[in-house]
């Protein structure tokens, strides 16, 4: 159905939602929060009830997974591809691995009552739908593309590599070829159907709203102050630490001049990482006391970095006189043309989604 056709709101809950950088997802936890610990009755109802709003958060992230595989294309040029691996291996590989390595010297207990689970969470991915908005108005065709490397680190895999092969988790081969297998049958389709990949493309604004509620319900609201004050300081910490990497990777390996400041937009958290403290606790128990904690650090930390990313990205930029200039024109095959709009957008771009888990 076209937009066009769609009857008006009342009141516009999605547009306002939407407003909220990760909003889709940070709303309904908050809520799912609210229940959970102050009418935890409603969801011990039992019936669809207790399966919707308490018991349906690894279904619908597993549906989630297997829909941004789809979104994946074998397709690529080889520009794009290099783009994409600068970001994986800067924004992904290489925190991971510091991360990990902290681990090994204070143990998965963390430092300053931040658990290695939540800096793994929060480091290791990033937000694909603020790196479509940001590149659609400032990048090029090379930089849309590397949306792929948010594909790849969506969700919790990468999460539980590294906890698998540092041994700080005893995360079992099955569990971590279970994690990928709906991303790798999602790609599958999705490249013999594109159908298909239209079909589910609407999945996250569906399944976000209502697995980011069941996480919600498990996180009691005591513990929310104590995990957004340092969720808090992990979002800068993800922002400067990743957003510095992937700038030198763009300035040193792709030699992007002053366009490099572009990769900071990387520096984010996805929503969907709200979802990997739980994800890794179920595959090894020795992690369930730190999700409670663990799941409210993250939830800030997709919040600071969805707004600081982006402003620190643009204020690199624009010192260095890459904001706007010649690189800005589309390269390859683009649907933008050269004349830019009154706000200083090129013709043709419009804003992407807010926010992508």
């Amino acid at each position: 159905m076209v937009a066009e056709s769609l009857p008006k709101s009342r009141v516009p809950l999605f547009d306002m939602m939407n407003r909220i950088p990760g909003g889709l997802m940070l709303i309904p936890l908050v809520l799912g929060s609210i229940v959970g610990t102050f009418f935890p009755a409603f969801l011990e109802m039992g019936s669809f009830t207790t399966a919707l709003f308490k018991d349906s958060a690894l279904p619908l992230i597993a549906i989630l997974i297997f829909a941004t595989g789809m979104q994946i294309t074998a397709k690529t040029s080889g520009p794009v591809l290099a783009t994409t691996g600068v970001i994986l291996l800067f924004k992904t590989i290489i925190p991971a691995a510091l991360v990990a390595a902290l681990g090994l010297m204070v143990g998965i207990d963390g430092i300053l009552g931040i658990s290695i689970l939540a800096l793994l969470a929060s480091f290791d991915n990033s937000n694909g739908g603020l790196w479509l908005a940001f590149t659609g108005r400032y990048g090029d065709s090379r930089d849309r593309g590397a949306y792929m490397a948010s594909a790849v680190n969506d969700g919790p895999f990468f999460t539980l590599l590294f906890l698998g092969i540092s041994g700080l988790g005893n995360i079992p081969f099955l569990i971590l070829l279970a994690a990928v297998i709906p991303l790798i049958l999602g790609f599958i389709v999705g490249n013999l159907d594109r159908k298909w990949t239209e079909v589910m493309r609407p999945v996250p604004n569906i399944v976000i709203p209502f697995f980011a509620f069941a996480l919600g319900t498990g996180i009691n609201l005591g513990n929310v102050l104590t995990g957004g004050l340092s969720g808090i300081f992990i979002g800068i910490a993800a922002t400067l630490i990743t957003g510095a990497l992937v700038y030198f990777g763009y300035r040193f390996i792709l030699r992007r001049g002053n366009k490099s400041g572009i990769g900071i937009a990387s520096a984010t958290t996805a929503g969907n990482s709200i979802a990997t403290p739980a994800v890794v606790a179920a595959a090894d128990p020795t992690f369930a006391p730190f999700v409670e904690v663990a799941t409210a650090q993250v939830a800030s930390a997709v919040l600071v970095t969805a707004i600081f990313a982006p402003l620190l990205a643009t204020w690199v930029l624009k010192r260095q006189g890459g904001l706007y200039g010649e690189d800005d024109a589309p390269t390859g095959d683009e649907h933008t043309a050269a004349t830019p709009h009154d706000d200083g957008r090129p013709a043709g771009t419009h804003n992407s989604p807010q926010a992508d888990p």
